[in-house]
């Protein structure tokens, strides 16, 4: 059953989320992704993506009948606009050329009707790295995670084996000195290149299996 999504403008105060969700409950109605968020002292938005939801006009009316409820709207769904999500962590220079091969291929399948999403961030320090790879398996609709830097070990190798184990994340690694290369699904020494397979790993409209060449240098 295709999502529905709807992102509710209210008031910031205690029970509001409660009330809401409870509603959906009632209704049979499944939450598979919210996010909320604070636009002001008083108010706050909540977005969520909603399943099994068989009457959309009749819901809308039914939230918009709580008091402390300003606005809603529908929406397509995350997924839908930003798609699968390609993250790269690293050193600045290594970062931004990843981005360049993962930018330039990611425009070449959403031309045609892929959708497929780059992030970035440049960090220094184990502590920080780790953190990071950490919090993937956190972030929503990750395909792949490229590590893009000069040296990468220790923690940051734990980090790679904990999101593997909970997530379906392809992890990239550039070729380098550290125990990430150990633990990546592909290891890639052309920074461009790295990007471009990540894109291509997670694309639909790409003819590319990384189960075949997993655990291979480049």
């Amino acid at each position: 059953m295709k999502e529905t999504a709807i992102n509710i403008k209210a008031q910031n105060k205690p029970g509001v989320l409660r009330d809401i969700t409870d509603m959906l409950a009632g209704y049979g109605i499944n939450i598979t992704y919210t996010h909320l968020f604070l636009e002001g002292k008083d108010s706050a938005s909540i977005y969520m993506e909603l399943e099994y939801v068989e009457n959309v006009e009749k819901f809308i009316n039914i939230i918009r009948n709580f008091e402390e409820v300003s606005k809603i709207e529908i929406h397509r769904s995350l997924g839908e606009i930003y798609g699968k999500r390609i993250i790269i962590i690293g050193g600045g220079a290594q970062v931004a050329m990843v981005a360049q091969g993962a930018i330039t291929e990611a425009d070449r399948h959403n031309i045609r009707g892929e959708r497929i999403s780059v992030d970035t961030i440049p960090l220094v320090g184990e502590n920080e790295l780790a953190e990071a790879v950490s919090a993937v398996g956190r972030l929503p609709r990750v395909g792949a995670l490229v590590l893009a830097g000069s040296l990468m070990g220790g923690k940051i190798s734990a980090a790679i084996e904990e999101i593997k184990i909970d997530h379906e994340v392809i992890v990239i690694s550039l070729n380098m000195p550290g125990g990430v290369t150990e633990k990546a699904d592909l290891v890639v020494t052309d920074p461009v290149q790295a990007g471009v397979m990540a894109v291509m790993a997670v694309a639909d409209t790409a003819i590319f299996d990384i189960k075949k060449i997993r655990n291979k240098k480049f």
